[in-house]
Order: structure tokens, then C-alpha cells, then sequence
């Protein structure tokens, strides 16, 4: 029973509970909006509304895959790679093979049926790719700026973002491209290609355009001219309204007319903002935002602290990932960005979404844990408690392996401190050394000087005495 005790302990000491407590505080405010926007449709004597009771089932389901996530280090989920890049590209295949459209899109295939579920397997994509792409650059590290080497990368980039395109989710396909970028960057590759990304991107547009069906170019015309196809700018225009209509305090929980009615399109997905801006005002926009960038600025925070390897390039990964979705699905909403059917982390309706969200939460968590248990004195070893995965814990060589650095510049300075350690260690020993001697040793009293006398004073004669023995 003590091990047990013990064990948990451990446990929850190695968690990152700021990070957890964040995550399950923006879930419950999520669950809350969606809850209010689709209060309307209820059906009489019901309790929750059934897009709430997906959300909640699926944080809470994704809670526990990502503690259990947590357990492995993330070292070993690095490993695994390759798993990862195939389960990817087989789930895609099978939206290609079995894939349903949603109601809007017909042209798409998006979701995979489960007869209880629909999944969206892009969404759980966008993690494995982040694994698969931190392992590639923490691969060429030292080398990351030869001309071959970020042509791969960007193969590797390009290859989800043609198969999700392909489904017809242009949004998640475009969130593809932008971790991609955001994980060069922080791994520091030259301006130089990031000036020429832009100038391709910026020479391709033309060709993407002609590319595009009417309705997609429409969505890019009203963010300037909405007056020009009202029917496409009707649901970013009634969002506005909503938004508009909440002022500063809004109108208050299940109090918004355009919410309670229904009026604004989808209002539990992709334009939940509307929700809050209407009924918790610009306030609560405020804090729903700044909710967001507190979990973004925890998860870098814990990257940080990590040793270096593809769990530092995981982290950013993340937190990109969370900060491009929020940034282009706001964007969506106040109508400086075209719709593109991204759902906002954290407060949108979506099983899919919010359960592949807290996956990729997992392994920041198991980023916390890792260091945890490289940094603190107290491990599952000295506690005594023997779990599943003891020896990817305890192993010697396994841990040597998983904490040395990887780079000569960090082992130079781990080098240095050893020694700097050890000189100081070996002095303190020979201080303790030369105390305790000087203890041992009585001290010999030194016998007290004697005064010197004083040396005669010179005697002063008078110019009489002087004179009489100068002639004698």
C-alpha cells in the first residue's frame, strides 16, 4: 500500500500541473460556450445539449490517454517515428477509400465513420507529423542549412499537406505548411530561405488561384468587398453583428439573441468566438484569448527546459500548432481572413479535435515528466515502487543514452561544471582538512616580549663645559 501511495505521489509530483490546470480550464470554458450555442436546439427535457456531452466525453478520454502518454519518455515516442509516419499516411488512404463528406462540402471527404463517431483523421495527423518532423530536424541539426537538407524537410512538409489537400480540408492543409515553417525557424534556418519561401509563395499565388472553384475565391474577395457576394459574406456577417451586439460585458451567458436563435451559422464550431463575444462582451474575449497564450507560453516554457533533441522541436511544434489555429480561426471571424473551416483549440465542439489536441498535450507532459526525473534526487527507484516501464526508467545505459546532450558545445559545458565541481570539492577538502589539523595541534603560547630599554638620552653640555675641555 505504501508503494502505491508512493507511486502516486511521484506521479503527481512529476505532472505539470500548471499546464494541466490551464488545459482543463479552457476545456470547461469551451464546454460552457458550446454548450450556450446550442442550447437551442435541445430537444425538451433534455439536460446538455449532445455537442457538450461529446466534448466533455472526449477531454476527459483524451486526459487519460495523455497522462498515460505522459508515462513513456518522449525520447521512446521519438523513436517510434516511423510508426507514427505510416499510421499517417494509412489513415489518409482510408479517407480516401471510405471517407464522408461533411453537409456543407460535398466534394470533400474528411471524416472516417465509426458507426458512434466521426472522426476527422487529419486532425490526428497534425500529430504525428509534428513527431515526425522534430526527429527529421533534430536528425540534421548541425547541418540544417544545406541546400539538400531543407529541400527534405520541405518534401517531408509537402507530403500531409498534398494528402489532406486532396481530401478537401484546405484549412488543416494549410496549418501543415505553417508548423512546418514555424519548427524551421526556431531551428534556425537562414533568412535567406525564408526570403526565397516568400517569394515562391508569393509567385504561386496566381497559380493557386486559377486553381481554386468559385466559392473559394469568393470566400477571398468578401474579407475587401463583402457587399460584392453577400450570400458567401452572410455567416462572417452575422458573426460580426453578434460580436458587435455584446459590447464590452456582453449580453450574458444564454442571453445572446443571435446565439439563442441560431441565427449565426455554426456558431458551436467554427464562429464559437461569436459566442463569447456576444454574450461575455470584448472582456470575455479578452480572457479567452489570453487563456490560450498562457497555455502556449507553458508548453515552450516546458521545450525549453527539455534537453536537446526532437523534444524541444515537439514542444514548439505544439505550440505553433494551437497558435495557428486560434490566429486564423479569430481572423475567420472578424473577417480578415476567408473561412476555411478551422475549429478554435480548446473551445470549439469536435470530438475529433479535442481529443487529438490533449494527445499532443501528452507529450508535452511526458517532455515535464522527463526532465522531472533526470533533475530530482527522488525517482521510482528510491521510492521503491516497480512500474510497467521500470526499465526504460532505470536502465543505466538506457538513461545515460536518453539524458547525455547532443551536441559537443553542451558536453564541453557539462564537462566543464564536472570539473569546475571537482576543484571545488577538493578544495573545500582540503580546507576541512587544515581546520581539523589546526584543532588537533594545541596552540603553543608564545612567551611575552620583554622591553627593549630605552636608549640613554644624549646629554646636552653647555657652551662653558664645551669651551674649557676644547682647551684642555
Amino acid at each position: 500500500m505504501q508503494k502505491v501511495k508512493d507511486y502516486l505521489s511521484y506521479f503527481w509530483k512529476s505532472t505539470d500541473k500548471l499546464l494541466l490546470f490551464l488545459c482543463l480550464l479552457a476545456s470547461a470554458f469551451g464546454v460552457l460556450m458550446v454548450t450556450s450555442a446550442t442550447w437551442h436546439t435541445m430537444k425538451e427535457g433534455g439536460v446538455i445539449p449532445r455537442d457538450s456531452i461529446v466534448m466533455i466525453v472526449a477531454v476527459l478520454l483524451g486526459l487519460i490517454i495523455a497522462l498515460a502518454i505522459s508515462l513513456v519518455d518522449i525520447d521512446i515516442w521519438s523513436r517510434m517515428w516511423y510508426i507514427w509516419a505510416g499510421a499517417g499516411i494509412l489513415l489518409m488512404i482510408i479517407v480516401f477509400i471510405f471517407g464522408q463528406a461533411p453537409s456543407n462540402r460535398s466534394d470533400a471527404r474528411t471524416w472516417i465513420n465509426l458507426g458512434f463517431f466521426l472522426f476527422q483523421p487529419s486532425e490526428l495527423v497534425k500529430v504525428f507529423f509534428i513527431i515526425t518532423f522534430a526527429v527529421h530536424l533534430d536528425h540534421v541539426r548541425e547541418e540544417l542549412n544545406k541546400l539538400r537538407n531543407v529541400a527534405l524537410l520541405v518534401g517531408h512538409a509537402l507530403i500531409p499537406f498534398l494528402l489532406v489537400a486532396r481530401s478537401g480540408d484546405d484549412g488543416s492543409a494549410l496549418v501543415f505548411l505553417l508548423i512546418a515553417f514555424i519548427m524551421m525557424f526556431i531551428a534556425g534556418i537562414r533568412w535567406q530561405y525564408i526570403l526565397g519561401v516568400f517569394v515562391l509563395a508569393a509567385a504561386a499565388i496566381p497559380l493557386i488561384w486559377f486553381q481554386f472553384s468559385d466559392f473559394q475565391k469568393q470566400r477571398f474577395i468578401v474579407i475587401v468587398d463583402p457587399d460584392r457576394y453577400p450570400a458567401t459574406a452572410y455567416q462572417q456577417t452575422l458573426g460580426l453583428q453578434a460580436m458587435n451586439n455584446g459590447g464590452i460585458f456582453g449580453k450574458g451567458l444564454f442571453n445572446g439573441p443571435y446565439t439563442q436563435s441560431g441565427a449565426v451559422p455554426v456558431s458551436e464550431s467554427d464562429m464559437i468566438f461569436t459566442v463569447v463575444g456576444e454574450e461575455l462582451g470584448t472582456i470575455g474575449c479578452v480572457v479567452a484569448i489570453a487563456l490560450i497564450l498562457f497555455i502556449i507560453f507553458r508548453i515552450i516554457r516546458d521545450g525549453k527546459t527539455a534537453i536537446m533533441g526532437p523534444a524541444q522541436y515537439i514542444a514548439f511544434g505544439v505550440a505553433s500548432m494551437i497558435g495557428i489555429q486560434a490566429f486564423i480561426n479569430i481572423a475567420m471571424v472578424l473577417r480578415i481572413g476567408p473561412v476555411i473551416g478551422l475549429t478554435l483549440p480548446f473551445y470549439s465542439a469536435g470530438g475529433s479535435a479535442t481529443l487529438s489536441l490533449y494527445i499532443a498535450l501528452g507529450l508535452i507532459f511526458s517532455i515535464y515528466r522527463s526532465v522531472y526525473s533526470q533533475t530530482q534526487e527522488t525517482n521510482f527507484r528510491l521510492i521503491g515502487v516497480r512500474s510497467p516501464f521500470d526499465e526504460t526508467f532505470h536502465d543505466t545505459a538506457s538513461y545515460k543514452e536518453r539524458t547525455k546532450d547532443r551536441s559537443s558545445t553542451s558536453r564541453s559545458k557539462r564537462e566543464l561544471e564536472r570539473d569546475r565541481g571537482r576543484l571545488s570539492r577538493e578544495s573545500s577538502k582540503k580546507t576541512s582538512r587544515k581546520a581539523q589539523k589546526a584543532k588537533a595541534k594545541p596552540a603553543k603560547k608564545k612567551a611575552p616580549k620583554r622591553n627593549a630599554p630605552a636608549p640613554a638620552p644624549k646629554r646636552q653640555h653647555s657652551e662653558t663645559y664645551l669651551k674649557r675641555h676644547r682647551d684642555e
